[in-house]
């Protein structure tokens, strides 16, 4: 039998979720300020009408799964006990808003996980499934920080392996998935593209991760951030992707 990988979408919207849908994801991380910060923590508005979506879009079925990331600014991931109080904040209220799952990372000042933040997280997500993000690219020793998250109950890890794009990084992917297995899930992500599913799923990675993003045209004028426009769920790229894993599962 075919061994599955998971295909999850980043998104930024209710447009986001319904095309995750109709391609078939099974997860979407729900965020805002994806390009220009790397994801900031969706409004709890935003959240309820992604959950409500996703129900509506699957017609009856099993809807795809809404994981909202967390984390409070751009930049790095050591957080101050404030920053980290609004995160779990999130998080509860993430699960009050029907949340499958949440999105989190935090890294201690000599660049280990924080394992303090990250138990707090875990609990405040009261059994949802719990992802921690690419902070994990910038821990030196992967094994023993992957080790740790399972024992913290961690569900899975975003992660490039360390590189620009997961595509450069995929011995480091192959790595990390035959250290977890079993134990926490690998996900890839970063920079994905439709001609590195081969490689990727070849590397023993659970699922994969992209944004499927276009740029729709619009003018804020000096305001509003100028005529740069702002991102999108792309459904051709979201279809690519999903043809190109489907391709490389057999499926």
């Amino acid at each position: 039998m075919a061994r599955e990988v998971a295909l999850e979408i980043a998104v930024q919207d209710t447009d986001g979720v319904r095309i995750a849908t109709e391609v078939g994801a099974s997860r979407v991380e729900l965020c805002s300020a994806l390009g220009a910060t790397g994801g900031l923590t969706p409004s709890v508005g935003l959240l309820e009408a992604a959950v409500a979506v996703a129900a509506e879009a699957a017609g009856g079925g099993v809807p795809v799964e809404v994981h909202p990331l967390v984390r409070p600014r751009p930049g790095g991931f050591v957080f101050s006990a404030a920053e980290l109080d609004v995160q779990v904040r999130d998080v509860r209220a993430a699960v009050a808003a029907g949340a499958a799952g949440v999105v989190i990372g935090a890294l201690t000042s000599d660049g280990l996980v924080d394992e303090a933040a990250v138990r707090a997280l875990v609990e405040a997500a009261d059994g949802r499934e719990v992802t921690f993000h690419r902070a994990i690219d910038v821990v030196e020793d992967v094994a023993a920080a992957l080790d740790l998250l399972a024992g913290l109950g961690v569900t899975r890890v975003l992660t490039s392996g360390g590189a620009a794009r997961s595509i450069d990084g995929v011995a480091r992917l192959g790595a990390m998935a035959r250290h977890s297995a079993g134990r926490v899930q690998i996900q890839a992500g970063g920079g994905v593209r439709a001609q590195d599913m081969g490689d990727l799923v070849a590397a023993g990675v659970d699922a994969v991760h992209l944004s499927a993003k276009g740029i729709r045209p619009d003018d804020g004028g000096p305001g509003g951030g100028g005529g740069s426009g702002y991102e999108v769920t792309d459904l051709g790229a979201a279809l690519e992707a999903r043809a190109a894993l489907d391709a490389t599962l057999g499926s």
